[in-house]
This record gives C-alpha cells, sequence and structure tokens, in this order.
C-alpha cells in the first residue's frame, strides 16, 4: 500500500539545523515586493538593516527543508510531481529575530483519505539555541492518486469572512522576475522558473510559489490592520486555492473581527482565487 497510516502517522521527519541573519530576511522580503516606495519608512524596514522587522510569514522558511525528510517516512511511498500544498497553519510564539541559530523537528500528525487523495499534515517546531520554542508549523499536503487507503476525510475548511464589505482592499503587484527572486529564499522548485516544467505541470508559463503569495497577503494585512507592526501576528492559517502568475497583481481583501483578521486573495486580471480560508490571529 502507498499509503500506510500504521506505519506514516507519528513517524519522524527528522532534525534540522538553519540559521539566516538580516540579509537572508531582507531577501526574502525583496521576494515578496517589499520596498516601494523605496523611500517609504515602513518599506524600508523591511529592506534595510536600521529598524529591521521581521514578518510573521517568514516562519515558513527554515521549517520549508524539513519536508525533504517526508521522502524517508515509511508508509509514504508516492510521486512528489503529484504533490500539491493544499494549506499553511504557522503559529508564532514570539517575535522572530532578524538572526538566529535555529533547530527544526517535525513529524506526520494526519493522514486523511479524500478518496482520489490523501491529504497529509506535517507539523514542525523550531526552537531557538536556547531551547525556546519560536514557530509551529503545520503543511497540509495534497497528495493526488494516493487516496482509498480508508479512514477520516479530514476537516473542513474554516476561517469564512464574514458577509460584509472588507474592512481594507490591498493591492500588490508581482514582478515578472518575481518568482526568480523568491526562489532564492529556499524554494528551488523548478516549476516556478523552468518554462519547460512549467508546462509538464500543466501551465504555459513557471508561477509563483503559494508561500510567496502566503507572504503577500500577509504583509498586506500587517501593512493595513496593523499598521507595520509584525509582532501583533500570533498565527497564520491560509489555504492556497489558485495559483498567481508572476505579474499578475494582487487583491488582498481584508475583514477584522476582535482580535481575528480574515484575509481573501485573488488575482486581478483573471478575477482568480490565489488564497481563501485564511485569517491572522493577533496579540
Amino acid at each position: 500500500m502507498p499509503i500506510d497510516p500504521s506505519k506514516a502517522l507519528g513517524a519522524s521527519l527528522g532534525t534540522l539545523e538553519t540559521r539566516w541573519d538580516a540579509d537572508e530576511i531582507i531577501l526574502y522580503h525583496l521576494g515578496l515586493g517589499a520596498g516601494v516606495p523605496q523611500t517609504d519608512p515602513n518599506e524600508l524596514e523591511y529592506c534595510y538593516e536600521k529598524n529591521l522587522k521581521v514578518l510573521p510569514s517568514y516562519g515558513v522558511i527554515p521549517a520549508f527543508p524539513a519536508l525533504g525528510g517526508l521522502a524517508k517516512v515509511p508508509g509514504m511511498d508516492f510521486n512528489f510531481m503529484m504533490l500539491l500544498h493544499g494549506e499553511q497553519d504557522l503559529e508564532i510564539k514570539k517575535p522572530i529575530p532578524t538572526a538566529a541559530t535555529v533547530t527544526t523537528t517535525g513529524k506526520v500528525v494526519g493522514l486523511y483519505d479524500k478518496g482520489k487523495a490523501c491529504l497529509a499534515v506535517l507539523e514542525t517546531e523550531t526552537k531557538e539555541a536556547g531551547g525556546d520554542l519560536l514557530f509551529v508549523n503545520r503543511f497540509s499536503l495534497f497528495l493526488r492518486g494516493e487516496g482509498g487507503f480508508g479512514g477520516e476525510s479530514g476537516p473542513k475548511a474554516g476561517n469564512q469572512p464574514p458577509e460584509r464589505e472588507p474592512d481594507h482592499v490591498v493591492e500588490s503587484p508581482t514582478l515578472p522576475q518575481q518568482a526568480l527572486l523568491y526562489r532564492l529564499s529556499g524554494d528551488k522548485n523548478p516549476l516556478h522558473a523552468d518554462p519547460e516544467f512549467a508546462k509538464m505541470g500543466g501551465f504555459d508559463t513557471p508561477i509563483m510559489h503559494g508561500l510567496a503569495s502566503f507572504g503577500m497577503a500577509c504583509k498586506a494585512a500587517v501593512d493595513a490592520v496593523c499598521a507595520g507592526d509584525t509582532t501583533k501576528v500570533a498565527r497564520y492559517q491560509a489555504r492556497f486555492a489558485g495559483v498567481c502568475f508572476p505579474g499578475e497583481t494582487l487583491v488582498t481583501s481584508l475583514w477584522q473581527e476582535g482580535d481575528t483578521v480574515f484575509l481573501a486573495t485573488n488575482a486581478k486580471e483573471r478575477g482568480a482565487p490565489v488564497i481563501s480560508n485564511a485569517a491572522l490571529t493577533l496579540r
């Protein structure tokens, strides 16, 4: 059986040590389109060492390489070409520093039978050198063609925005070469750079990284709702509803209800959803 929950559930993804400094933080922010206009004080805090701050969505970057451990998990025999990133859930336990050395551990915490696919949930914990928990990630991966092993179908999508006009609407243009820049933060999947590989995946051109759209929507919310205070975000959940092509404009609608900010992001040119069922929990 390609997917065997009796072997895979609870299995470790291994341990990974990573480090970053101000250069990695700035590169990540530039990969999200930060720094426009280049003299704006808030934008400079994303792109210049003086008063540098860190978007909470950066928490996915140090944890992302841990997903490579999935290839060694018993009971998880599948074609990685059939993997889609379905959802992301990030909990930020304390403000992310501009430089750190961290250790990430991970495990398989959920396997759900979607009929024609498997939904695998991987949880990682990232701790600072002193042992303090910095953030927790839950990656929900959609493994096409790997269903039928039995079991629960998984929880239903939540974080539905209220049925009213949004409190804020933010437009975030992407650059034609933005995926080539964002990939330098660690995700070197050729789907985002190689035209021939993209065509094999069913796309006319390379697409933006889902986690780049995730970060851009986060920045839109932090700037519009939190006045640029990146430390106010305690949790960020999102579903990847569709793709963004480099050069398109992302339009993020925001609804604030108490300490929760619901958001939805569409590609302006096509009116197509990119991020849905998303919410930030504020401190």
